[in-house]
């Protein structure tokens, strides 16, 4: 760019301008390991209000059952090792997606590190709405459901993850094929940014597997990094 550009992009603030975009896509400061441990990201919870949600929902800690996230040592320690291996304890901001996103422990740690978050669930169990609340997130309550499309969420987001996926009609007869993943994986990705992340964690069916062997082809044939120890796949855009 020549001097005299410069110098009238200075005069018009467009320069300025440029710089403050910049900026506010970097996560200012990354948190030292020290301070982004789950002991910690527990105590900047408000504990009266949490434990005011834990006594209105009281239930069994089983395995399958939800009050289980009420073990908050236990779940900010698993979403704080996904942040990591995801990277998003260093780099850019980003805008992240995501679904199924329960009590919001993932998006939590995400917006610590200044990540602009948005949920989406549905609203069946109160116990998720209220720490979604008290953790200061949102989130678009609606129900994934096989060739039917996302809602108009007005922006696009460079990551969206989905852990734990039950919505593909996990451990029931309609559980999802070639067909219903293409569409809703097709859909998915109008909602990203230019090299964006779709990052999916599965759950084991009946018969321990993750997906048939006709699914894992079809998720390599679209550029699959599959990492069957974590059920973790992230597709590339």
């Amino acid at each position: 760019m020549r001097l005299a550009q410069k110098i009238g992009k200075l005069q018009n603030g467009a320069a300025l301008e440029s710089a403050r975009r910049h900026a506010n896509r970097l996560i200012l400061t990354r948190r030292l390991d020290t301070d982004l441990e789950p002991e910690n990201l527990i105590q900047s919870i408000d504990a009266e209000q949490f434990e005011a949600i834990r006594r209105r929902h009281p239930g069994s800690e089983a395995r399958d059952a939800w009050p289980k996230y009420f073990n908050l040592s236990k779940w900010m320690a698993e979403n704080l090792r996904r942040i990591r291996q995801l990277g998003l304890d260093r780099g850019f901001r980003k805008t992240i997606l995501d679904l199924g996103c329960g009590a919001g422990y993932f998006l939590f740690i995400a917006k610590i590190l200044g990540h602009d978050t948005l949920g989406l669930d549905i609203d069946d169990v109160p116990m998720f709405g209220e720490m979604m609340m008290l953790l200061g997130l949102s989130r678009v309550i609606w129900r994934i459901q096989p060739f039917v499309r996302l809602p108009n969420f007005r922006k696009k987001f460079d990551l969206i993850t989905a852990f734990m996926v039950c919505f593909n009609g996990h451990k029931t007869p309609g559980l999802w094929g070639v067909e219903e993943w293409k569409f809703f994986l097709d859909d998915l990705e109008t909602w990203l940014h230019p090299h964006g992340r779709i990052c999916l964690g599965f759950n084991r069916e009946a018969d321990g597997s993750l997906y048939s062997e006709e699914l894992h082809r079809f998720f390599l044939e679209r550029g699959a990094e599959i990492n069957g120890k974590r059920m973790i796949l992230a597709l590339r855009h």
